[in-house]
């Protein structure tokens, strides 16, 4: 709860300052993604670990089960910004007319499904590490959690020869 509202409390200050004084955007950006990214790697293990201990599966652990995912998706876009912004022209293939932010959440969410159509490709050797983590996030968060969330239904679900 304070990791929360100390970000909390850093993003005012940062939009605050922003809003007074316009030097070194470059340092408050970087500030920024930084509380992002963290914010959001709080949210999604909150997350993660309410769906991994709840006893009985109801559509809020589903609900749970999804915002987890989608979450993950949000890490992975900003793990690519943060690379983006760090090392620019990492990638290859962003599309002209559609911001940066839009082609990185884009591949962020293909590379976490595994589906890779290959129009956006990491060029660094730190992209394509970045790449190989939000695969195996994607396929992880599929794998062992929600295989879980389905144990955890299944055992709930009463036996058909049971009278009761």
């Amino acid at each position: 709860m304070w990791l929360l509202v100390l970000l909390l409390v850093i993003s005012t200050l940062l939009l605050g300052s922003n809003l007074i004084e316009t030097t070194n955007d470059a340092l408050i950006n970087l500030i920024k993604m930084g509380t992002y990214f963290l914010f959001y790697v709080v949210v999604t293990s909150e997350i993660i670990k309410q769906v991994w201990q709840a006893k009985t599966v109801s559509k809020n652990v589903i609900f749970g089960l999804v915002s987890g995912y989608i979450s993950l998706g949000l890490i992975g876009f900003f793990i690519c910004l943060s690379i983006e912004m760090a090392y620019p022209n990492s990638f290859s293939g962003l599309i002209g007319g559609i911001s940066i932010t839009e082609n990185l959440m884009y591949y962020s969410y293909i590379t976490l499904l595994t589906i890779g159509y290959g129009d956006i490709l990491p060029i660094t050797a730190l992209a394509h590490k970045a790449a190989i983590l939000i695969g195996l996030m994607g396929q992880i968060y599929l794998v062992v959690i929600t295989a879980i969330v389905v144990g955890k239904y299944i055992n709930q679900l009463p036996l058909k020869n049971d009278k009761h």
